[in-house]
C-alpha cells in the first residue's frame, strides 16, 4: 500500500510498531520537481507514544489487519478502564494512560465507540466523529450575546474544555468534534 492511501483510523507497521493514524496533513510541493508530502500524526497502539512522520506519496507502508468491534465503557478503576464487547459481551481492559485523550470524550452510554483488536487483544479505541457532552461550568450566558464569533471556555462533564459561543449556559448539551476537540452545535 502507498502512503498516499493512508486514512484516519488505519493502522500500519513502521519498524516493529503498530501505528494508528489520527491525522494526515497533505503538503503540496513548493516547486515543480518536489513531491507531495503526507505528514502522518498518530500513536503507537501498544506504548501509546505519539508518532509523527512525513512520507512521500509513493512510499510503501504495510497495513496491519485490525478488527474493529463495537464496545462500551463498563467502569474505570484507578489505573485501567474496562470495556465490554457489544456482541460477545467479552470484557477488555486498557490502561488509563493509553487512552487519556480519548477519555475526555467518553461519557456514560456513548454509542459508536470501536475497539481496535489484533489477535483477540484490545489495543486501542476509535471514537465516533462527534459526541454529545453536557456543559458543567462556564461563564454565565449573556442575554445580549449576539451570534457573533465571540466565545468563552466551557468545562464539559468529562473534564474536556472547549471554546463555545457566549450564549450557551451550564446544563446544555453540545456536540463536539472528537478529531479537533471543537464545539460544533447544540445537541
Amino acid at each position: 500500500m502507498k502512503a498516499n492511501e493512508l486514512k484516519r483510523g488505519m493502522v500500519f507497521l513502521d519498524g516493529d510498531k503498530n501505528i494508528a493514524v489520527k491525522k494526515i496533513h497533505v503538503q503540496s510541493p513548493s516547486s515543480r520537481s518536489g513531491s507531495t508530502l503526507y505528514k502522518v500524526k498518530g500513536q503507537d497502539i501498544l506504548s501509546g507514544q505519539k508518532y509523527e512522520r512525513s512520507f512521500k506519496g509513493d512510499e510503501s507502508v504495510e497495513p496491519v489487519d485490525v478488527s474493529r468491534r463495537g464496545v462500551q465503557l463498563l467502569f474505570r478503576d484507578g489505573e485501567s478502564c474496562t470495556f465490554m464487547d457489544n456482541e460477545t459481551y467479552d470484557q477488555h481492559s486498557l490502561p488509563v494512560e493509553m487512552i487519556e485523550d480519548e477519555l475526555l470524550y467518553i461519557s456514560e452510554g456513548l454509542e459508536g465507540m470501536l475497539a481496535l483488536v489484533i489477535d483477540d487483544q484490545m489495543l486501542g479505541l476509535e471514537l465516533p466523529n462527534t459526541v454529545v457532552l453536557e456543559i458543567t461550568e462556564c461563564a454565565p450566558g449573556m442575554k445580549a450575546a449576539s451570534s457573533s464569533a465571540r466565545t468563552k471556555p466551557a468545562t464539559l462533564s468529562t473534564g474536556l474544555i472547549v471554546q463555545v459561543p457566549e450564549y450557551l449556559t451550564p446544563g446544555e448539551a453540545i456536540k463536539v468534534n472528537t478529531e479537533t476537540g471543537e464545539f460544533m452545535s447544540r445537541a
